[in-house]
């Protein structure tokens, strides 16, 4: 069986969570050091945060967290420092995709934002 992709409804609905996340997010007066952005392939979502690079005008991203939509249900993921993903069980699956990404911004458990 394949993995149903994520209807057009659902997608318009999470570009619009992740852009009112990641504009407010990080506070105004240091925008120009961080920034939060996202990425979405297929099931997927990565919450991203980008920092500028060490005397470069590069912005290096760094990935922070992943939704992945499996069975109807947002999976929470985390990535190590080898960028391998791994599954966060702490995080049960949950339909409600606003429910996870505020899980992963409250983060009790230190993972994300470390």
């Amino acid at each position: 069986m394949g993995e149903t992709m994520m209807d057009d409804f659902t997608k318009v609905r999470i570009i619009k969570i992740m852009d009112n996340y990641t504009q407010n997010k990080v506070p105004k007066h240091v925008q120009n050091q961080i920034k939060m952005t996202y990425k979405i392939r297929g099931n997927n979502i990565t919450l991203v945060e980008e920092r500028p690079a060490f005397r470069s005008d590069e912005w290096v991203q760094l990935a922070i967290a992943q939704f992945r939509l499996d069975q109807g249900k947002w999976k929470v993921y985390w990535r190590d420092s080898k960028e391998k993903w791994h599954y966060v069980e702490e995080i049960e699956p949950n339909e409600n995709f606003e429910k996870q990404l505020n899980i992963v911004d409250k983060d009790n458990t230190g993972i994300f934002w470390g």
